[in-house]
């Protein structure tokens, strides 16, 4: 068979050094040696002796929480030596290398896989709490790692301290720790955001950094079972 499908572009390359690395601009390609975290359902193949443990409101090593992936979605490790490719109802997909020193707050629906030397901690931002949108993250620090998975391109932009960013909650992908956020609400903007009326909720993040927005507000899809 002779066609475009089966251009070099698209063709999964034996694997040379564990970890992970994009396949493409819409998955994830991870070699296992060992263990690494994933977000469940997000696994579309593999190859080799791989085993899936799901996680679900428990924890893996006793770290996990439900509120982990934002949304309450559960994570699943993955053991044994092999390939496997993860992605997200075709959402963009980047590769985060996170050094020692930094720290990286990401809301848990952006998460699709991780090193397992990552540290991470759950925390909710401040005045967000379920009442307030729910807004749970992780924030990655230590060496290794991250994918992160965006709904169409994102927009990232500075933060100093003579221009703090106001951004959707909803939109909100991740954004430096070191950045101030606090909820900011407007009965002003309330008939102007996405065409609703009412009481307008924005995150804003003040100090020296960057945030990271998805041009899309609609809620996260649940993730399919294997």
């Amino acid at each position: 068979m002779k066609s475009d499908l089966f251009a070099t572009q698209h063709m999964a390359q034996p694997a040379t050094v564990p970890g992970m690395s994009l396949q493409n601009s819409k998955s994830i390609k991870y070699v296992v040696n060992g263990e690494m975290f994933a977000r469940q359902g997000a696994m579309v193949a593999y190859r080799g002796s791989l085993q899936f443990e799901h996680k679900g409101q428990g924890g893996i090593g006793g770290l996990l929480k439900r509120a982990v992936t934002g949304e309450g979605l559960p994570l699943m490790a993955v053991r044994g030596q092999g390939e496997v490719w993860f992605a997200q109802q075709a959402a963009n997909c980047f590769v985060v290398d996170i050094e020692p020193g930094d720290a990286l707050t990401i809301n848990g629906r952006n998460v699709l896989c991780f090193d397992p030397t990552l540290s991470y901690e759950i925390k909710t931002v401040k005045g967000a709490g379920i009442a307030g949108g729910g807004l749970f993250n992780s924030v990655f620090t230590g060496h290794g790692k991250l994918g992160v998975i965006c709904e169409g391109e994102p927009i990232v932009i500075p933060v100093t301290p003579q221009a703090p960013v106001f951004v959707d909650t909803d939109a909100v992908v991740g954004w430096n720790s070191s950045l101030h956020t606090s909820l900011q609400r407007s009965q002003s903007l309330g008939s102007m955001v996405r065409g609703g009326s009412g009481e307008a909720v924005q995150l804003k993040l003040e100090g020296e950094g960057y945030v990271i927005v998805r041009p899309s507000e609609a809620p996260a899809v649940q993730p399919k079972a294997h």
